[in-house]
């Protein structure tokens, strides 16, 4: 019964609070600017606490926020102000869900479970969103280093038809399959439109995406603008040369599979193999009188 009394208690604070400070909230009419739809009963909290949480924001955690947001792909609708209220409010409620967890599971805890449950739940919700901003960046990694050879094998064509360097960019940029490296393309070829010389945007895109292959590209292509090269049989050798790596990447990935299906072999199916080979032995043994 006690259990049941401080989960109503808690629940009841919760809702007491979010009545009594959802006007303060409200007042900053955002719903236009919520950058993700999930968020929108979030985003309201995340405006009006914005100004307390933002001295905390240090230039390091800004240069951060930064490079994880364009490699993530997130909207120019996220600043790292607001992040950092995001993770400052995930922290305080996940520290209060440990709190409470502690409070259901010892009816007297003492204060240094308390503490530790606070801590603990502070610094996992201050991580957290962290973590799926990391994940998301290495996702879109995975996914730009698969679209990648297909690009470089329609610029080749592009090139090899006749057009230029830039030509072909924008040709890439709109025909090519949709996906982040297509937008990122979208981005850099806006950002020369914008009158940034053609290396810098280029060289702004391999930043942007993080990815060696594209990096390599880059200083392939800048290398032959200056020298004067050909660019068509370079981008089919980087072409090539990328088919091949991905069909490495594939066969190592093969080659780890059995090892990552060893643990939940090991926890989940030879304890349940076991149990049903050796529970009619067992039957037997018990009924023979051992």
């Amino acid at each position: 019964m006690l259990w049941i009394g401080v989960l109503m208690a808690g629940v009841a604070v919760a809702i007491g609070v979010w009545f009594i400070c959802r006007p303060w909230a409200m007042m900053a009419n955002v719903a236009a600017t919520v950058p993700v739809d999930r968020l929108r009963w979030v985003w309201p909290w995340v405006m009006a606490l914005e100004p307390v949480c933002a001295p905390l924001l240090s230039w390091r955690m800004r240069r951060k926020f930064s490079v994880l947001g364009q490699q993530a792909g997130l909207s120019d609708a996220w600043s790292p102000e607001q992040w950092l209220t995001l993770r400052i409010m995930m922290g305080a409620l996940v520290a209060g869900v440990c709190v409470l967890g502690v409070l259901l599971i010892w009816p007297q805890p003492g204060s240094g479970r308390l503490l530790f449950a606070m801590l603990f739940g502070a610094l996992l919700g201050f991580w957290w969103p962290d973590a799926l901003l990391r994940r998301r960046a290495r996702d879109r990694r995975t996914v730009m280093l698969r679209e990648f050879p297909f690009m470089l094998d329609l610029m080749t064509l592009c090139v090899e038809a006749g057009l230029s360097l830039h030509g072909a960019l924008a040709q890439v940029a709109q025909y090519a399959p949709e996906g982040p490296l297509r937008y990122s393309l979208r981005q850099a070829l806006s950002v020369m439109r914008a009158g940034v010389t053609r290396s810098h945007a280029l060289h702004q895109w391999a930043e942007h995406c993080a990815v060696p292959a594209v990096r390599g590209l880059v200083l392939s292509l800048e290398q032959a603008d200056q020298l004067g090269m050909n660019l068509g049989p370079l981008l089919r050798a980087q072409a090539a040369e990328q088919r091949s790596e991905r069909f490495l990447r594939a066969e190592k990935l093969a080659l780890e599979a059995p090892v990552k299906m060893l643990f939940p072999m090991v926890v989940c199916i030879f304890p349940c193999t076991f149990l049903i080979i050796g529970f009619p032995v067992a039957i037997k043994l018990l009924n023979a009188g051992f």
